[in-house]
């Protein structure tokens, strides 16, 4: 009763490591379960002493020993000055409980309490200091470990002596009877086995005297331990749902660090891959058939990881756990596909799969990460990184290089800060763990690799605790073994099912509840928080270094590049949009109705070109129409086939599309112009829409035009300014023309040759006359009544000609110089014709076609343009900047903005130095304050650990 009373109260305010609860028998670990009873038998046996008072003091240290022995080494509670105040309210307390307490009055009622109180409270002292000496020695044994235990100052209060003084006078009678037997039974308890006679006698008066002391201890050391693990209960329960954190509030408290840190590293990998801004993360490395999946998903308490008999892992897996105390939720998100929560963890599967099988085998492995976040309330704030895992050769439709390639990979993440979780089977030697031997390469001495033995239910216990023990191959984080079974029939998470049937198989083992043995997946999972915050605690500093560089050199180049102006993918969207309704604006007041009359203008101007030079031009007895008779039935025909060539051609179908052209034409100038010129798609939409608002329009504009074009398909009434007006604008037409013909007539003269021209187009003029006289001489023959070939005419005076050779590209151009010289030719005779007196008057239409077709177009371009300024440009100037706003702004999301605002290389230059400055002061403020949170820890520690 009294080591066990010795037990709660040393235990509760002795030990000056980490915060954690005692464990009690019901929830101890296997290893504690194992020396409890082993240090137990060591206590029987030290009850077997001759004298009861060393039998107490050895009895006593034994059960102390025991207790401290089952305590976990690093889960232990400090002491503190506020500890004292409620010590002490607690045992002002201890009168109404020992008052309600059947077993306190049976022990303490004995007739000869008034004789004994006082030694027994006295050995009880003797008890405290025996323990203190027990502590002392723990704590020279535990320095090899690094681990400091404060000096201990331990005093019994005053107020309970006053108590055990007043119960020793206050006892009844009744009580006194069973009192007696109560210290009968313990007395013999005690004395069991040994003694000699001198022994005995004494033995029974201070047995009992020590029995009543040990039950009044241990039932005050009981009330202050129950006061403690009542306070431990409360915020056990309202964290219930992270206990698989880690052991529930106040390691969440220990895990702030990493926490914080661990959304420090999302941070800066967001910003680059830069080596210096990268915070430790665990890698967890292995072969194929090592048990590296069942591990992660044992952690997380998922089945996610891609599996297959085939190579399936084959890029790094960045996976970062986040725990999220309080919620039910558990989803997974990959950032790099935006696909958002995702809460089917068959589909996270799936993912992985499909981003995995996507590296072709041909190449196998690809060094480029997927980044996956995990959010549950059962998982640790972890990073973690699987890789591809080892093989010892590759099959025929994998590349030779697969193996070394594996290798490099492994290697370029297990380099240091990294923590290396190397993950082997048990059942095969560990000589032969490929991981192993890579995290010795890189980590020489050990010091943050952390070994895994996966499937220890294939090897026997004895097998199995020898290559836990770490003296093989030592680690100095040592081995950890586990089973990693998924259990059968458990929906959700299965963390809670899978740490149960774990403690099963090893409970059952004994071997394994050694103190020197670390076995189970909570132990794993404690041991990475620790050990990556540890990690994380010691880069601290150097990532604060780093930071501030990088920070500093960012400041600079965002004043020196940009004067610290500031740009948002939002402001970027709405200055283009704006300046692309800025220059269509410019375009619509420039692209009125003189433009447009411009445009139809010389659209008809062409036409009436081309049908004078085909109805009229190229008509031999052109030279005879100044001559003609003014009732002359040929030239009245002229007049008319070309005045209804000119009106019925579909002016209205054509005008309307010259137009649509023009403006499209115009458009796609806005659209390539700066800084659309970035924008593909956007150029699409613009030019896309823009035709859509041109054809609804369309079809109504050109029969509207072709309704008002009507009557100048039958009649044209023109007046005498109109007729002057013709002309002149006829001459400059034709004017303008034999400039044209002159132009390329000297081109081709220049590209070819004076002298060779001349020579090529006397070639062609004599094959010409060759040619009409062949015409001739065969029309002679058949007027004589003879017959001949065409071929027979041919060569009468072959040998008279003289045949030589020209390149056909040659007499292409003179065939163009004789086309353009007759051309010419028949302008300047047009041309005098149109300036004569003759063309004075309208009446006189047929003698100049030129001009009479002029008046026409004129009238037709009058009213076309009147037409389609209403039905078409108005329509189309008042509908495109709103289909601006709706197509390219109302309906662009968050990320849309983004990515277009991307496009543009110095935007997204300017955006990416701003993001990156905004991103280092965010990480500079976080680890300013885990900074100063450390610091103040710190110096809570040492003014703590003072006396």
């Amino acid at each position: 009763m009294i080591s066990r009373a010795l037990n709660r109260q040393l235990g509760i305010s002795i030990h000056g490591l980490q915060p954690a609860r005692l464990y009690t028998p019901t929830t101890r670990s296997a290893a504690t379960h194992r020396t409890y009873h082993q240090l137990r038998a060591q206590q029987q046996s030290l009850q077997q002493q001759p004298s009861s008072i060393p039998l107490l003091q050895h009895s006593t240290r034994a059960r102390f020993f025991s207790h401290a022995a089952t305590m976990p080494a690093m889960q232990v509670r400090s002491i503190g000055f506020s500890s004292i105040p409620r010590m002490t309210i607690s045992v002002l307390r201890l009168p109404t409980l020992l008052a309600g307490t059947t077993v306190a009055g049976v022990t303490l009622a004995n007739n000869k309490i008034s004789d004994w109180t006082d030694k027994g409270t006295a050995l009880v002292l003797d008890g405290l200091k025996e323990a203190q000496k027990v502590f002392s020695t723990l704590q020279e044994q535990a320095e090899e470990l690094d681990i400091s235990i404060p000096e201990i100052h331990l005093r019994v209060p005053d107020a309970v002596k006053d108590f055990l003084a007043t119960l020793s006078s206050s006892s009844t009678s009744g009580e006194q009877h069973s009192t007696t037997h109560s210290f009968d039974k313990v007395n013999n308890e005690n004395n069991t086995g040994g003694g000699d006679g001198d022994g005995g006698g004494n033995g029974n008066k201070d047995g009992e005297k020590a029995a009543a002391a040990a039950t009044t201890a241990a039932a005050v050391a009981a009330f202050m331990n129950d006061e403690e693990e009542e306070e431990d209960a409360r915020p056990a329960k309202k964290s219930k749902k992270s206990a698989s954190n880690g052991g529930g509030h106040q390691d969440e408290q220990l895990m702030m660090l990493t926490k914080k840190l661990i959304e420090i590293r999302s941070i800066l990998m967001s910003i680059d891959h830069n080596e210096t801004l990268k915070l430790p993360s665990i890698v967890v490395v292995g072969s194929q058939s090592s048990g590296k999946s069942s591990v992660l998903e044992a952690i997380v308490g998922h089945e996610f990881l891609p599996k297959g008999s085939n190579m399936v892992t084959r890029r790094p897996i960045e996976l970062t756990l986040i725990h999220t105390p309080g919620e039910d939720e558990e989803y997974g998100e990959f950032p790099q596909l935006g696909l958002g929560k995702m809460h089917d963890f068959k589909k996270v599967q799936k993912t992985l799969v499909d981003m995995n099988l996507a590296v072709s085998e041909e190449e196998c492995v690809s060094d480029k990460p997927i980044e996956l976040k995990i959010y549950s309330p059962n998982v640790p704030d972890l990073t973690l990184i699987d890789l591809p895992g080892y093989i010892q050769i590759s099959n025929k439709n994998q590349p030779e290089t697969l193996k070394s390639k594996i290798e490099d990979l492994c290697e370029k993440y297990i380099r240091g800060p990294n923590i290396i979780l190397a993950v082997c089977a048990a059942n095969v030697d560990l000589a032969n763990s490929p991981a192993l031997r890579a995290s010795r390469k890189m980590d020489p001495l050990g010091l943050r690799t952390i070994g895994v033995i996966t499937k220890m239910d294939l090897v026997t216990p004895e097998a199995g605790a020898a290559v836990l023990r770490n003296a093989d191959y030592p680690l100095h984080l040592g081995y950890i073994g586990v089973v990693c079974r998924s259990p059968e029939g458990v929906k959700g998470n299965m963390t809670n099912a899978l740490i149960r049937q774990e403690e099963d198989f090893f409970h059952n083992h004994l071997i394994y509840n050694q103190r020197d043995i670390q076995v189970g997946t909570a132990t794993l999972r404690h041991k990475l928080m620790n050990v990556l915050e540890q990690s994380m605690g010691r880069s601290l500093y150097s990532i604060v270094d780093a930071v501030q560089q990088e920070l500093e050199e960012s400041r600079y180049q965002f004043k020196v590049q940009y004067n610290d102006r500031r740009v948002t993918a939002e402001s970027y969207v709405a200055e283009t949009i704006d300046s692309l309704k800025h220059n269509f604006k410019d375009f619509a007041t420039r692209f009125g109705k003189p433009q447009v009359r411009h445009e139809v203008r010389t659209m008809l101007e062409q036409r009436v070109l081309d049908i004078c030079a085909e109805q009229y031009w190229s008509d031999p007895k052109i030279a005879e129409l100044p001559k003609a008779a003014v009732d002359d039935f040929y030239w009245l025909y002229k007049i008319d086939l070309a005045s209804a060539a000119l009106t019925k051609s579909g002016i209205g179908r054509s005008t309307t599309q010259l137009v649509v052209d023009v403006l499209m034409s115009n458009m796609e100038r806005l659209a390539n112009a700066e800084p659309f010129s970035y924008h593909p798609e956007t150029r699409k939409q613009v030019m896309s829409f823009t035709g859509e608002i041109l054809r609804s329009k369309f079809l109504a504009t050109s029969d509207q035009v072709e309704n008002t074009i009507k009557p100048y398909k039958y009649e044209v009434e023109v007046t005498d300014m109109e007729w002057s007006d013709g002309v002149k604008r006829a001459v400059a037409l034709l004017e303008k023309e034999l400039e044209m013909c002159d132009q390329m007539a000297s081109s081709i003269k220049n590209a070819v040759g004076k002298k060779k021209l001349k020579g090529a187009i006397k070639y062609l003029l004599d094959l010409e006359r060759e040619d009409d006289r062949r015409q001739e001489r065969l029309r002679q023959i058949a007027e004589e009544g003879g017959i001949a070939t065409e071929e027979q005419v041919f060569h009468e005076n072959d040998e008279e000609i003289v045949k030589p050779f020209y390149n056909p590209k040659i007499l292409e151009k003179a065939k163009e110089a004789l086309f353009l010289r007759d051309r010419s030719m028949i302008l300047k005779y047009r041309i005098a014709a149109l300036k004569s007196r003759q063309c004075k008057t309208s009446e006189n239409k047929q003698y100049c076609p030129e001009a009479f077709l002029n008046v026409i177009a004129e009238k037709l371009t009058y009213t076309a343009v009147m037409f389609i300024q209403v039905e078409l440009l108005n329509e189309f100037f008042f509908q495109f900047p709103r289909e601006v706003d709706n197509r390219l702004v109302y309906q662009m999301n968050r990320r849309q903005i983004q990515q277009f605002a991307r496009e543009n290389p110095p935007i997204q230059k300017h955006l990416d130095l701003q993001e990156r400055k905004s991103k280092l002061e965010d990480v500079m403020d976080k680890l300013n304050y885990l900074v100063k949170r450390q610091a103040d820890r710190q110096a809570r520690s040492k003014l703590g650990s003072m006396p």
